[in-house]
């Protein structure tokens, strides 16, 4: 989950200013965690404590109102009559990535993934969407190589994942939609050489940013297993201390293994 958050982070300022390209300040003044951030704890937060999803969810962004939550999902947080509502968008393949690390056989990620979706994302692309996410990582921490990630999801959800992100970018423009950013977001993880490269080809994209940048980083996390001390440093500091202690928690119970480099 560090590379997701960092994703998040360092896709936060760009949203708004679009970048064609990879060359780009990691963390300017203004780079905070947002709902792709907030969210993803408490999908985490829910896994170790066998809670259910929605409750979780609602109690997170109420903690943290001002993190940039979509229109209507801030509507379902606030009012708990309201069921899912039908998006059609990313919101559920952003928070997901604990999916992918928590669970222990494909089928079990899958099922999870669509669990966590449906409480608010319950379109059927959004619902792949957050599939497709939890079992990239899944596959990627159980050692899959790159091009079998790839071949797995083109297989199973039709996905376009035999583009690259060079030829993408200069036509790309934002998009929110499950189907429209995340098999972007997931070709960036796989073209990137590290957490910080596919974060970089994410944001260099000029789409829904944070959203993107957030996905690819969980995915390549779990593919390459080591960040930057240097940049788990500059996440940490943007955290506060409740995003902290679950992380430490969920990567001990969870066996989560993540190395530093010196870069």
């Amino acid at each position: 989950m560090w590379g997701a958050i960092a994703g998040d982070i360092i896709g936060s300022v760009y949203e708004a200013a679009p970048l064609k390209r990879e060359t780009f300040a990691l963390f300017p003044p203004a780079a905070r965690f947002t709902d792709d951030t907030v969210l993803t704890l408490a999908v985490a937060e829910a896994l170790l404590r066998g809670a259910e999803y929605a409750p979780t969810l609602r109690a997170f962004a109420r903690r943290y109102p001002d993190a940039g939550y979509g229109a209507m999902f801030a509507r379902w947080a606030w009012d708990e009559r309201l069921g899912p509502y039908g998006s059609w968008a990313n919101g559920a393949a952003m928070r997901v990535s604990p999916v992918g690390f928590a669970c222990t056989t494909s089928d079990e990620v899958l099922a999870e993934a669509a669990r966590s979706a449906r409480v608010t994302h319950d379109h059927p692309e959004a619902v792949q969407a957050a599939q497709a996410v939890a079992l990239a990582v899944f596959l990627a921490r159980t050692g899959a190589a790159p091009e079998a990630i790839r071949e797995e999801l083109t297989q199973r959800f039709g996905y376009a994942l035999d583009r690259s992100i060079a030829a993408i970018r200069p036509a790309y423009r934002f998009d929110v939609s499950a189907r429209g950013s995340v098999p972007e977001a997931v070709l960036a993880a796989l073209e990137g050489a590290g957490v910080e490269g596919a974060i970089r080809k994410a944001v260099s994209l000029g789409g829904d940013s944070d959203t993107q940048a957030c996905i690819a980083g969980g995915i390549a996390q779990a593919l390459w297993g080591t960040m930057p001390g240097s940049l788990l440093e500059a996440v940490g500091r943007r955290l506060p201390p409740e995003f902290l202690s679950i992380l430490d928690e969920f990567y001990t119970v969870y066996g989560v293994s993540l190395s530093r480099t010196d870069a």
